[in-house]
């Protein structure tokens, strides 16, 4: 049976791998594979370890800054999620129940995760920052019985309610919480076979993920055993990874994007997932760490690939040749630095926690300025006019689910109303907006909630923020409206000042200048104010709380500019009008 499941699963994974640089054949070829049991971890992980060409490569590779480092090979991350698996039964965990695995970057986090998904437990990702009041919440929420987490974070613990027993990880002093604490190190003495005692259903719960909340309170969302495991085949294809590549991806452990391209796509593809370790970034050192571990594929955020381009690309004499970005949109500008330096286009793609890569600049194919690619295969995409329901070229960004693409949530856990919201009609709709042109490629808008008309004009904040961040005074921006008497609304751009410049007048006068001559008139920023930007825990921008600030602070006063370091374009003779 097994074999059975790995090779169906082998077949689709090699299809995109056939085609990687040529998207028609891919799009045409490529069928979901759909399994009544997949286990992930059973029936793809331990087969490829058992492969001869396998066993002994690379599967993990973990720099820390110190120049330490821990390197595992497929045949013992295999043998040792076995022992744990083994051991957490013996403890008395069971099929289904809730763990969250609160641990950074480091062996643990992989051994945990192959180990639940061989014993069927459900994985609670979250990030070593949240605060004891977050911790509650979704303990609460997920229904959490087991805790997987290093000494410092077990201790938060202490002030969270509920019936769980904390595992400690490492070698510091048992934390002293109100619940039961196992150590992590006991499991090293269990049997390293480990015998499934039934087959894992493709439909199993294995993932509940919070969602990272920048418009609302943080979602739940669930994945079964194939909506994620297999579902990040389409998240191969836009990487372009194949089992000769050593990807790494700079992403932060209890954020879906990490699972995606830190743990589920590179060993699909049978890659080295490769991680360097550091608790404050240094660019220099991550380019040399890269170059002398020969990364070939590399995924980071938008502020990171800022970071590259503000120090010496040019310091990597061998840079990836697979470069992609994610969590938000990359700005041209971005996309072409990083190609005059290395050669080499960043790709865009959009996804959600919600679902796998949905649409993606895929290898060898024309990267339109601006544009996130075209959807992948297997993913039906249409753009819904949010009043209308028409399907057009502008609209909401919706997946049909007739058929249901597999990496697609089942739903929200315990939401009804937002399953029936989200879930209508024969559609999956993301709450995304964006534009279509006639080649198919696809415009990111932004969030529906985000956009908004300014005198009459319909404004992307994605765009504005385009033009604004180009300016070498401006590190993070954040564009919202801001009431105005006589256009309604008008762009405002929240600035976090790059290092070296001061939020003077000046400084505010040459950022409003410079938006003159990159924007049209009708999408001008009216108004700069230099703030320190909200953000999620997952360092998401949170443009709700902004905009609810500007409903504060200028719905009666006319426009005029009346909080310390905000400027408007009317405070300069030479920018009225």
């Amino acid at each position: 049976m097994s074999n059975t499941i790995t090779e169906k699963f082998r077949t689709a994974r090699n299809v995109l791998i056939k085609h990687q640089e040529n998207y028609e054949a891919a799009r045409a070829e490529f069928e979901w594979p759909r399994f009544e049991e997949f286990n992930f971890a059973l029936d793809w992980f331990d087969e490829l370890a058992r492969e001869p060409e396998n066993a002994d490569r690379e599967a993990l590779v973990i720099i820390e800054t110190d120049g330490s480092e821990t390197r595992r090979t497929f045949s013992q991350m295999s043998e040792r999620s076995n022992q744990l698996a083994n051991w957490l039964v013996s403890q008395g965990v069971q099929r289904g129940d809730r763990i969250m695995l609160m641990l950074n970057n480091q062996v643990e986090l992989w051994e945990s995760m192959l180990a639940c998904i061989k014993a069927g437990f459900v994985l609670n990702p979250a990030t070593a920052m949240l605060g004891t009041a977050d911790l509650q919440d979704r303990t609460d929420r997920a229904g959490v019985k087991w805790v997987i987490a290093n000494g410092e974070d077990a201790a938060k613990f202490q002030e969270v309610d509920g019936d769980f027993t904390v595992i400690q990880v490492g070698d510091s002093p048992d934390a002293q919480t109100a619940h039961p604490t196992l150590r992590y190190a006991d499991s090293f003495s269990a049997d390293v076979v480990f015998t499934p005692t039934q087959p894992t259903r493709a439909d199993e719960t294995l993932l509940l993920y919070f969602t990272s909340g920048t418009t609302s309170k943080a979602k739940l969302v669930e994945h079964t055993h194939t909506s994620y495991p297999v579902g990040h085949l389409s998240t191969i294809y836009w990487i372009g990874l194949t089992p000769h590549d050593v990807h790494l991806n700079v992403a932060a452990p209890g954020w879906a994007k990490h699972a995606w391209s830190n743990f589920f796509a590179p060993w699909i593809a049978g890659a080295k997932i490769f991680i360097y370790n550091y608790t404050r970034f240094d660019a220099a050192a991550l380019m040399d760490t890269m170059e002398r571990e020969g990364v070939t594929s590399f995924c980071a955020p938008p502020t990171v690939w800022r970071m590259l381009a503000q120090a010496d690309l040019s310091r990597m004499k061998t840079p990836p040749v697979k470069l992609v970005a994610a969590g938000e949109p990359l700005n041209p500008e971005m996309i072409a630095t990083v190609e005059r330096a290395w050669g080499t286009t960043v790709r865009d793609g959009f996804g959600q926690t919600e679902t796998t890569l949905q649409i993606a600049n895929t290898p060898g194919q024309k990267v339109k300025p601006g544009s996130m690619g075209r959807p992948l295969p297997g993913m039906d995409v249409v753009l819904k006019d949010p009043v209308t329901d028409e399907i057009g070229n502008h609209g909401e960004i919706c997946l049909r689910i007739d058929p249901r693409p597999v990496g697609l949530t089942p739903g929200y856990f315990g939401d009804p109303d937002k399953n029936a919201e989200t879930f209508r009609d024969g559609y999956y709709h993301t709450g995304d907006i964006a534009e279509m042109d006639e080649d198919g490629y696809i415009t990111y808008v932004g969030r529906g909630d985000d956009v908004f008309k300014a005198s009459d004009y319909r404004l992307s904040p994605f765009e504005l923020e385009s033009a604004v961040i180009e300016h070498p005074a401006v590190a993070e921006v954040a564009v919202v409206p801001s009431p105005d008497p006589i256009r309604l609304a008008v762009p405002k751009a929240y600035v976090a000042l790059a290092a070296g410049f001061e939020p003077s007048a000046e400084t505010a006068e040459s950022i409003l200048k410079h938006c003159r001559e990159a924007l049209a008139p009708y999408k001008r920023i009216r108004r700069v104010e230099f703030y320190e930007l909200p953000k999620t825990v997952s360092g998401k921008i949170r443009r709700v709380d902004l905009r609810k600030r500007e409903t504060e602070i200028h719905a009666a006063d006319g426009g005029a500019t009346s909080v310390s370091c905000e400027f408007a374009d009317t405070d300069f003779p030479e920018l009225k009008g």
